[in-house]
């Protein structure tokens, strides 16, 4: 019994360490990460982090909430999250929270990473891809439901108030334009807060504006306030 239990607290000692250099990469890394969703720890100070290896290519999903736990944010604290995927089309055998259904415009490998901070004054969205086609003009935002083989199961446009049309001050809009590598990236700030559990993905278009085909999804697990 006693060296059972000396193999199981050393083996948490190595996945201790594991998982803070999978938090020191997400803090730290300049480039975009990778990581199975294969379990989440918390750390000192309500750090909670998701993911495994950040290497390798067959992960498809890194996040790194702070300031909070998972979905069940304290009032009035801040948010911070980071996502990241890597694109794959639907029934892939290593399933993906990024998922490309046309990949001509979004090729499977392709890579997105998503920012989150939200305070009561206010959100801040950002995100950078690579490997889509290049120079090519991308609409892109924030939608209701997480990503599902059928494009459609993503739902409508995330909304501050529920309106008719589909307009960037009232939603989460996120439209870029490629480089010559395919990389592109984006950012939009509002002075309201998210609602908790309303905001479940990323839906890249066709086209900018407020509507095109929906070409990729990922889901991002953002946090928000209030009631669902």
């Amino acid at each position: 019994m006693a060296a059972a239990a000396g193999a199981l607290a050393g083996a948490a000692a190595l996945v201790t360490l594991a998982v803070g250099a999978v938090g020191a990469a997400c803090g730290a890394g300049d480039g975009p990460g990778g990581g199975d969703r294969s379990g989440s720890a918390a750390g000192a100070g309500g750090t909670v982090l998701s993911g495994g290896p950040r290497s390798g290519g067959a992960g498809p999903y890194d996040v790194a909430r702070l300031s909070g736990a998972v979905d069940e944010p304290v009032a009035g604290e801040g948010v911070a999250l980071r996502a990241y995927g890597r694109f794959a089309p639907p029934g892939s055998f290593v399933p993906s929270t990024a998922l490309t259904y046309d990949r001509t415009l979004v090729p499977a490998g392709a890579w997105i990473v998503v920012e989150q901070s939200t305070e009561r004054s206010g959100t801040v969205v950002r995100a950078r891809v690579g490997g889509l086609r290049a120079d090519h003009a991308f609409g892109a935002h924030v939608h209701t439901a997480p990503c599902d083989a059928d494009p459609a199961g993503a739902g409508p446009h995330y909304q501050h108030k529920t309106a008719p049309g589909a307009y960037p001050a009232n939603e989460l809009w996120l439209d870029f334009a490629t480089d010559a590598a395919g990389e592109g990236n984006a950012e939009t700030r509002h002075d309201w807060g998210l609602r908790r559990g309303g905001a479940q993905s990323v839906v890249l278009h066709a086209e900018q504006g407020g509507a095109g085909a929906r070409v990729a999804c990922f889901t991002v697990p953002f946090g928000g306030y209030g009631t669902p």
